[in-house]
């Protein structure tokens, strides 16, 4: 029996320039399972997968024909069929998903937990991403927090990440950590960490229109707009770049040259500005990538101290953005390229975020 599966794709070199595609899928062969694509978040971290489809081959994941990308996701998906012993009909999984209405994947590794995508163009990406989890025995699902694990969960646990690399370091003696794109949830989510912390103060860089909502949160001990960063007190800091934004990164490096101690890029929520021109003064930026941070923690700590860490700090984190965000629901391919844009273009709400669904 064939299936049908649409699917959003964008050019790789012009991210405005969009599609809506449809394909068939014969008979699964043995092993595989069919996913059928339930919800998915979607927030500026996707448009930093696609600013850095080529560069850290997140459109290696999900291919379709060149030049076009299928931008991943996090989000949910039900088992539709199965020709796999150990997977069944009907299960819920989580995990790295294509915007699409469907998923053939691989299973190995099967426990009553997760499993591990063997798909062979997968093998040679991050084994992170590979990771289907059952919501059945899975500890942290929570139904009623489908929605904000989707939105949140892959950009906290980044933020979490963060924190553990400065920290681990000791902030290599730094007495402030200054985030670019700081109404970003992955800033929002090392920020809620940091200020945790006793003598490093988080200092927020944004934009004027964000400018009121990142005061708001009450966890930047000061908020400076990108002009304004000649305003920063040159005293010891770190630098992490959420923006990806050259002439910001610049104005940085140059302002606090040698107060700068680290200064690492996370991602490239200001997408079309990502070129680096020019030498910087100061250290030079280093890219932080999450699967490497959980590596070292996993080796260093084991996995149980990681998922106890992790976990007790999502339902702290959760408490407090219950109270002051919403979430929306939308359907269909024109909501999607609908919300696809407004993130493009930078007019996404940050206090407000949307789960998708490509299908009515």
């Amino acid at each position: 029996m064939s299936t049908t599966i649409t699917s959003f794709e964008v050019h790789r070199g012009e991210l405005d320039n969009i599609r809506i595609v449809t394909s068939e899928v014969a008979d699964l062969l043995d092993g595989q399972v069919l996913l059928r694509v339930d919800r998915f978040g979607f927030t500026a971290n996707n448009i930093t997968y696609a600013a850095f489809g080529d560069m850290l081959g997140y459109w290696k994941f999900f291919p379709t024909e060149e030049p076009w990308g299928r931008v991943p996701v996090w989000g949910f998906a039900d088992v539709e069929q199965s020709k796999h012993p150990d997977v069944a009909e009907g299960a819920r999984v989580y995990g790295y998903l294509p915007m699409s209405s469907h998923l053939i994947v691989q299973p190995v590794r099967v426990d009553e937990r997760r499993f591990a995508d063997a798909t062979p163009h997968r093998q040679v990406l991050p084994p992170t991403y590979n990771q289907y989890t059952f919501t059945a025995s899975d500890p942290a699902y929570d139904p009623h927090r489908e929605r904000e694990r989707m939105l949140f969960w892959p950009l906290f646990f980044t933020g979490f990440l963060i924190d553990d690399l400065l920290g681990g370091s000791n902030f290599w003696g730094a007495e402030a950590v200054v985030l670019a794109s700081a109404s970003s949830k992955t800033a929002i989510s090392t920020a809620f960490f940091l200020v945790g912390r006793d003598g490093v103060d988080p200092i927020a860089l944004t934009s004027a229109r964000n400018r009121a909502f990142v005061e708001s949160l009450g966890i930047y001990a000061q908020v400076l707009e990108y002009g304004e960063a000649k305003e920063l007190a040159r005293r010891p800091s770190i630098f992490v770049d959420m923006a990806g934004d050259s002439a910001v990164r610049h104005a940085v490096h140059e302002h606090l040259d040698d107060k700068l101690l680290y200064s690492c890029f996370v991602g490239g929520t200001h997408w079309d500005a990502f070129p680096v021109e020019g030498e910087l003064k100061g250290p030079a930026p280093a890219f932080f990538f999450a699967p490497d941070q959980i590596r070292k923690r996993v080796d260093a700590q084991g996995q149980a101290s990681l998922d106890t860490s992790v976990g007790e700090g999502w339902a702290r984190f959760l408490t407090w953005v219950d109270t002051w965000f919403t979430i929306e629901e939308a359907s269909g391919p024109e909501a999607v390229e609908q919300v696809y844009v407004d993130s493009l273009r930078g007019n996404a709400d940050p206090t407000r975020g949307v789960v998708l669904a490509l299908g009515e």
